[in-house]
């Protein structure tokens, strides 16, 4: 067995895996996986630059993260970065953080690699006869790859639930103008998707992240986050909108009084969920099958 850690750093969270490999059948077997949320995106979509205290919540969770592999003894280690530090003027001083704290530089991998890994990560434990569409939804950006056991098609776009939000809402909780704009958004992102990934002929539709493992759990009405049940939960379209609808008519304050929403998904869950209902209505998709497992196990497989 090879103990390998995959650490993924995204416009919202940073995250980390450390598992132990099977050397012959790539099988993973877990022994931490945890989320800190950063906003290494803050503000990127209209300055282009990351916020010297959104680097400085980044790098204290790498401080965390450090500590982790150290005591695990984690003998090969992978960071890779996705839509903020791609878009930023200044993301040297991202790279230069990450090499002082834990001595590997942060991989700044193109949306199409993100794809790659998020479905190698999605689709591993599921049956290989079908076809997959795999959506990741991001803070920046989201991915929509398709194939079968490889990648046949992939496309990443500049939509995510911190870029959105940021980009339109206003007022709380949002107007129907500012759930329109966003719509307009994702749409026009869907288009743009669709040249490139056949969206609508895939068996099954694979949601993956934080905006969508949240609207799962509101889904099923869990009294509390459980990543058991929400891991391959099957979520209808009827109850991706039933759900938008009701993150869409509240508060700040009523979000964060609903347990299964981490509070660093208070502000952003409604742009989020918008992304997805509108990939589950463009898609024509009845359900959403929902996936824990995603880029962060795309990355650790790729370590060993």
């Amino acid at each position: 067995m090879t103990r390998v850690a995959g650490i993924d750093c995204g416009t919202n969270s940073i995250r980390l895996l450390v598992a132990d490999v099977h050397p012959e059948t790539g099988e993973l077997t877990e022994l931490d996986r945890r989320m800190t949320i950063v906003r290494l995106g803050q503000g990127v979509d209209k300055t282009g630059r990351l916020a010297p205290e959104a680097l400085e919540r980044t790098f204290a969770a790498c401080r965390e993260y450090a500590a982790v592999i150290e005591e695990l003894g984690v003998k090969k280690l992978r960071f890779v970065a996705t839509s903020a530090s791609r878009d930023a003027e200044n993301r040297q001083d991202f790279v230069d953080g990450v090499v002082e704290i834990l001595g590997v530089e942060p991989e700044v991998i193109t949306g199409d690699q993100e794809a790659a890994f998020s479905f190698a990560g999605a689709t591993g434990e599921l049956p290989g006869s079908e076809t997959y569409l795999v959506v990741d939804i991001g803070g920046g950006s989201t991915e929509f790859v398709t194939g079968r056991r490889e990648v046949e098609a992939a496309r990443s776009v500049d939509i995510g639930c911190v870029r959105l939000t940021e980009r339109h809402v206003r007022h709380d909780p949002p107007t129907a103008e500012e759930a329109e704009a966003i719509r307009a958004d994702v749409r026009a992102a869907l288009d743009l998707a669709a040249g490139t990934v056949p969206i609508t002929t895939a068996d099954t539709l694979v949601g993956l992240a934080g905006s969508v493992t949240t609207v799962a759990a509101l889904a099923l009405g869990l009294p509390e986050y459980d990543s058991e049940k929400v891991h391959h939960s099957r979520i209808s379209a009827a109850q991706v909108a039933e759900v938008t609808s009701r993150l869409l008519a509240s508060t700040h304050e009523e979000r964060a009084a609903m347990p299964v929403i981490h509070p660093g998904r208070v502000d952003v869950i409604v742009a989020g969920a918008l992304v997805l209902q509108e990939i589950v209505e463009r898609v024509g998709a009845a359900e959403v099958v929902v996936s824990e497992h995603d880029i962060l196990d795309g990355i650790a497989l790729s370590v060993a």
